[in-house]
Order: C-alpha cells, then sequence, then structure tokens
C-alpha cells in the first residue's frame, strides 16, 4: 500500500505509517523522503515558494484504480522537529505523513472550520503519537 522512497540516510521504519494509512484508505500511496534542497526544488517548481517545507502532498487524479497520491517529506525537519520537541524521528515522520495523508483525502486546515484538526487529533490519539503539526503551528 505504501510505495517508500527514502533518498536519505534516515533510519524510517514505516510500519506505523502502513497502519495508518490502512486505516483511512485502501489505495496506494506514493512516499517520499528527501532532503532540503529537493524539498525546496519541489515546492518552488509546484507552489512557487522557493524554500524547504515540511511535507507536500500531490493528489492523484481519482480513477478506479488509481493511487491515492504522492506524499513528500523533508528529513532535515524530521530530524529537526524531534529534537525541538523531544520525540522519536519515527514519529516526527508519522506526524508529517499523517498530515500529508489528510490533504490527500480533501482536509485542508487553511480553510476548513477545524475538520483537519479534529481527524489529526483522533489519528495521534488513535496510534499514540505525541502532539500534532497543526497543534503545533496553530497552538
Amino acid at each position: 500500500m505504501i510505495d517508500f522512497d527514502n533518498r536519505t540516510s534516515l533510519n524510517l521504519h514505516i510500519e506505523v505509517i502502513e497502519q495508518i494509512a490502512s486505516s483511512l484508505t485502501n489505495k496506494e500511496i506514493e512516499l517520499i523522503v528527501t532532503d532540503k534542497d529537493e524539498m525546496r526544488e519541489i515546492n518552488s517548481a509546484h507552489r512557487n515558494i522557493d524554500k524547504a517545507t515540511d511535507v507536500l502532498s500531490f493528489p492523484y487524479i481519482e480513477m478506479p484504480l488509481s493511487p491515492l497520491g504522492s506524499i513528500v517529506i523533508c528529513s532535515l525537519h524530521v530530524e529537526e522537529k524531534s529534537k525541538e520537541f523531544g520525540h522519536t524521528l519515527n514519529d516526527e515522520f508519522a506526524l508529517l505523513f499523517i498530515h500529508g495523508l489528510l490533504h490527500l483525502l480533501g482536509y485542508d486546515h487553511e480553510v476548513d472550520s477545524g475538520e483537519m484538526r479534529e481527524e489529526e487529533a483522533r489519528i495521534i490519539k488513535e496510534f499514540n503519537l505525541p502532539q500534532s503539526l497543526i497543534v503545533r503551528s496553530e497552538g
């Protein structure tokens, strides 16, 4: 279900990622972890923002057998935020994955009335993860 492409030296595990994904969708997801330079290039090319960001989501056109989409996560953000908030690399990786996955599923915290925050909190609680990206950035 997860097509995982780790382009970095981070030792990341996808067992929890697989569980989270399968609890929300039966579609395949491409998951890429990359460095800040490639993330900056992707962000610049697709959003016209010339800087690295933590996570990007690219939904695919919905067709019967199509994958859900791609999630790209920046390894530098995984490292920095896990240290800053005192949790593991894999916990931060999972938090960013949840955030990206919810965007693939149509949630948008920039325009909704808290639905994405609520769903993120529910998933975090279900999988016993630390505080979420939205809570950290909005709290």
